[in-house]
This record gives structure tokens, C-alpha cells and sequence, in this order.
């Protein structure tokens, strides 16, 4: 409900805090939050350029790094078990500490699903492309790069971004989507390119509104492609893949479950 609150009734704070001076397309603000869920020691939300969004592994990584070397959730080495409050649920984030810093964060994730899979886009630059819709926070389209004619690298960070933002725009008219649990939730957050790397990495690029790309190999979109690869059959329960962003950054994505969500599993 906050989260929806800035999106439709009052988002004067996040362009506050969003917009140049006090920042710039590149960068997100989490904002704070008592939280709902008796469980949560906190609570956050996503604000970036262009709306207030429900989840972002990556940024829940910084907030919990933040709450840690603050002081603000008390820190235990070897490690510290933080619960978050989202917008898209409960997350319980795992934090190696020692010295007084934070060294790494992993999350258990909301429930990530597949929407749809192989769904086919007419295009007017690339022609007939295809691509999954899945959620893993927000809902992503996933798209192989190939098909746009590019490779995943910083040369083609600029070309990467205007083609994420054209594709997400053709499919905002295009491909409805809601949540079964979340009102408000009811759009394609991002089109996040992907490929192959000789090693068996996937290689990530999220693009997002207005025109730039993840740094970041992208937790959510790390869990919806992983619940992609679960839906085609090529990943299991105790599997894990690695997730390798445009600048060579990694994150590693385990599936640790089954479970529900609507009708999606």
C-alpha cells in the first residue's frame, strides 16, 4: 500500500531524492520502512527514476549491509539474519560479518514464476524476437541478446539500454501481467538480456526507464531466469547457476524450493 501510495497518489519524495541534484538516473534510493510483517527487523522500498518498485536483490544486499555497519539491527559474527519487509514479501537475507563489517549477503527470495514462456513479439527494428515473462520480485521480460543482433558487453551498454526501453515499451501495450497477491504489481518492470558464457555463466543486462543498464547481474532477474530454466527443465531443486553482469560482476542463484503462487508453481 505505501509502495502503491507513492506510485498513484503522491511520488513528490522519490522525485526528490531520484532526480538531479541530489542524484541521477544511474542510482536508487531505498527508502526505509517501519516494518508490517511481525517478523521483519525492517522494512524498504525501491525508488528509482521511474516509479517506486517492490523488490531488487541487489538493493536489498546494500540495505542490509546499511542496517548492519550502522548499528541500526544489532550485528553478530559470524553471521547476522536480517528479515526484510517488501513490498513483494518477506525476505530473509543471510549476512557473513567479521571485524564490524558486512563481507557478503545471500536472500531467500519471494517466490519467483513463469508468465509466460517462447512468448513471440512482432518488432519493427528486429524483426519476430521471442522472449519469457517470469517474475523473480518484479516482472521481467528475458530476452536472448542474440536476437537483437549484440553481444553483452560495456561497448554496447548504450545500445542495450535503447533497445531494453523499446522492447519493454512494444510490450507494456502488448502482454498483460498482475500478481495473483499483489495489487499494484501489474506490469513488465524491465527487459533483461541474457546469454551463454563459455564457462556456463549466465550473462546478464537489465535495462530500465529511462534508457540505462544494471551494473549489477540483478537478483530478481536472477530469479525469474532461474525460474525459467526450472519451467524448461534444465534446473532442479538444489540447483544453482551463476549470474554474470555486463561489467563481470556475479551473483549465484540457487532454486530452494517448490512452492505456489496463484496458479503458477
Amino acid at each position: 500500500d505505501r509502495m502503491n501510495h507513492i506510485n498513484n497518489v503522491d511520488d513528490s519524495l522519490r522525485r526528490f531524492v531520484t532526480f538531479e541534484p541530489r542524484a541521477h538516473v544511474a542510482m536508487t534510493v531505498n527508502l526505509l520502512q517501519p516494518p508490517v510483517h511481525p517478523e521483519a527487523d525492517a522494512g524498504f522500498i525501491v525508488l528509482q527514476a521511474d516509479r517506486a518498485h517492490p523488490m531488487s536483490g541487489s538493493n536489498c544486499i546494500c540495505v542490509v549491509t546499511a542496517l548492519l555497519e550502522t548499528g541500526r539491527v544489532k550485528m553478530v559474527e559470524p553471521e547476522t539474519i536480517v528479515r526484510l519487509d517488501t513490498p513483494a514479501g518477506l525476505i530473509t537475507a543471510r549476512a557473513q560479518c567479521k571485524g564490524g563489517r558486512c563481507l557478503s549477503v545471500s536472500l531467500d527470495n519471494v517466490p519467483a514464476f513463469v508468465e509466460t514462456l517462447d512468448l513471440e513479439i512482432e518488432t519493427p527494428q528486429w524483426g519476430r524476437i521471442k522472449a519469457d515473462i517470469a517474475f523473480g520480485g518484479v516482472f521481467y521480460a528475458l530476452v536472448d541478446v542474440e536476437q537483437i543482433g549484440l553481444s553483452i558487453e560495456p561497448v554496447h551498454a548504450r545500445a542495450l539500454a535503447e533497445a531494453g526501453i523499446a522492447l519493454r515499451a512494444l510490450l507494456a501495450d502488448r502482454v498483460p501481467v498482475r500478481h495473483p497477491w499483489m495489487p499494484g504489481v501489474n506490469e513488465i518492470a524491465y527487459v533483461m538480456f541474457r546469454a551463454r558464457d563459455p564457462d556456463g555463466a549466465i550473462r546478464t543486462c537489465t535495462t530500465l526507464k529511462p534508457g540505462r543498464v544494471d551494473r549489477s547481474p540483478c537478483g530478481t532477474g536472477s530469479s525469474a531466469n532461474l525460474a525459467v530454466l526450472h519451467a524448461r527443465g534444465e534446473v532442479k531443486v538444489g540447483d544453482m547457476r551463476r549470474s554474470r553482469s555486463i561489467i563481470g560482476g556475479e551473483f549465484t542463484a540457487e532454486a530452494i524450493g517448490e512452492t505456489r503462487v496463484g496458479d503458477k508453481i
